[in-house]
């Protein structure tokens, strides 16, 4: 009897622990995740947006797929029953067509700015899925570029920035790489801007709108004689703070040209003493060097009321089992 009494417990404990699991699993039912789609003319569609992904293909598992078919429900018109479509090819599951255009298959992907292998590559909460569109459809020269970090917010209307450009792709044989990318001129919300990468793909500049409400930018790059997906990073001061007492507030953005000179020194030092930035990207084969999100990216996790629930039986069937052990041993006893 002791033995039969030791197996229906452990048959119970497994039971309970099983199905705690699968209540956690069943309660997440959606990820956020940060979006960013460039078009056949090299601009942002959607400029590092945070898109909430649902299971839309009942696979099991938050994709690739998953992401892209949810950014174009949020925001392209007419959704993505207008502007995005996959197909089964030889390869798996492939894109044919994204943000309106169907070029025949002339696009790229990439989650957390490694390239992915297919469409059913998985993305989990707080990873960063970028999309676009090849301008070059016959030698695919287009050339996919990012910064470190990808997203800055601050308090504060004048915000010191520290930017690295690197740029990816395969050597001969066949394997990623990444590397920064020299004399790239920034740019801010479109307009170009004093400020060149160096050797290393760096960048610093100091910009104060002086808006007491906040302001966002977006940031990005060219280079000459280059043809490249272009890089983000968003820019975004929530208003809360003040200029700094030396930078005074101005409609132009104070600029940095060479790193090597006293005000620039000063204005790296500043950026040092600032809150760090926080970057909403996650690290990667291409060695990224923050995942720090901001506020807003916080995953939903869906209703939590069945995992209290399991819970809840879970503990009565513990409380059952012990019992019946009592009042057996008791009885045993006499």
């Amino acid at each position: 009897m002791k033995k039969i009494v030791a197996l229906f417990l452990s048959v119970l404990l497994v039971l309970s622990v099983s199905v705690l699991f699968v209540s956690a699993e069943e309660a997440k039912d959606s990820v956020d995740v940060h979006v960013t789609i460039i078009d056949e003319k090299s601009e942002f569609a959607v400029a590092y947006k945070t898109v909430t992904v649902t299971d839309i293909d009942k696979d099991g598992a938050f994709t690739v797929n998953d992401t892209l078919y949810a950014a174009h429900e949020q925001f392209y018109q007419g959704g993505a029953k207008a502007g995005y479509a996959t197909e089964l090819t030889q390869w798996g599951l492939s894109l044919k067509k994204l943000w309106g255009v169907a070029n025949g298959g002339s696009y790229g992907y990439l989650v957390n700015n490694a390239f992915a292998w297919s469409m059913t590559d998985p993305v989990k909460a707080d990873d960063y899925v970028v999309a676009f569109i090849y301008t070059d459809t016959k030698n695919f020269s287009d050339v996919y570029t990012y910064f470190e970090p990808q997203y800055i917010e601050e308090e504060s209307t004048s915000i010191g920035v520290e930017l690295t450009m690197m740029m990816t792709g395969f050597d001969k044989d066949g394997k990623p790489y990444a590397e920064p990318v020299p004399g790239a001129e920034i740019t801010l919300d479109g307009s170009t801007f004093k400020v060149v990468t160096n050797a290393e793909g760096k960048a610093s500049f100091y910009y104060g709108e002086g808006n007491p409400n906040g302001y966002e930018k977006l940031i990005s790059a060219q280079v000459k004689d280059m043809r490249i997906v272009p890089p983000i990073c968003i820019l975004k001061s929530i208003g809360k703070g003040k200029a700094t007492p030396d930078q005074a507030p101005t409609d132009a953005p104070a600029v940095i040209d060479e790193p090597t000179q006293a005000e620039a020194a000063a204005a790296t030092e500043a950026a040092t003493e600032a809150p760090a930035s926080k970057d909403e990207s996650t690290k990667d084969s291409a060695s990224k060097d923050s995942a720090a999100t901001s506020s807003s990216a916080t995953p939903k996790t869906g209703d939590s009321t069945h995992l209290y629930l399991w819970l809840m039986i879970t503990l009565l069937s513990l409380f059952g089992a012990v019992g019946t052990v009592v009042i057996y041993k008791k009885r045993y006893e006499k």
